[in-house]
């Protein structure tokens, strides 16, 4: 396996996955003489987005207000769209699609398709099931909907 380079390595990259992945570093240092410990440091950090901090629950400085909105987006779980690549909530991507891209999961897709087939299914009198009516509208609640082949 030779090493390659693509365009892929630039800094912006480099930084992207960095934030997005996190790194901590934990070092314990120990200065000592004939067995006498004159010096102990212990060293943790993490870098890291907030994204990515809150999702692994590191702890935040006191006093960091952590109910703004911003920090309710930063919770809430997201993916990356296999079409464009930028980051979206996991369930708009499941269930709905890319905002930024439009690309639509298998998910999507199937629950659009059988949505479509129960309306194009046919009633009890034979007629296609239209649940607004003929008029467009719904009914109104109790009375029956124009063409459910009720009287």
């Amino acid at each position: 396996m030779e090493p390659r380079r693509d365009g892929e390595g630039s800094l912006a990259h480099v930084v992207e996955a960095l934030l997005d992945k996190g790194l901590v570093l934990n070092a314990d240092i120990m200065v000592s003489v004939a067995g006498v410990e004159l010096l102990g440091i212990r060293l943790r950090a993490a870098l890291a987005s907030f994204e990515t901090a809150a999702r692994y629950g590191l702890e935040f400085p006191s006093g960091t207000d952590v109910e703004t909105a911003a920090w309710r987006e930063a919770r809430e779980e997201r993916d990356t769209c296999p079409a464009c690549g930028k980051r979206s909530p996991v369930r708009q991507l499941l269930d709905d699609m890319c905002p930024w891209c439009g690309w639509r999961s298998a998910r999507s897709r199937l629950a659009d398709g059988a949505a479509a087939s129960r309306s194009a299914l046919p009633d009890a009198s034979g007629a296609p099931a239209d649940p607004a009516g003929s008029s467009g509208r719904p009914a109104p609640r109790g009375e029956p909907a124009p063409g459910d082949g009720r009287p």
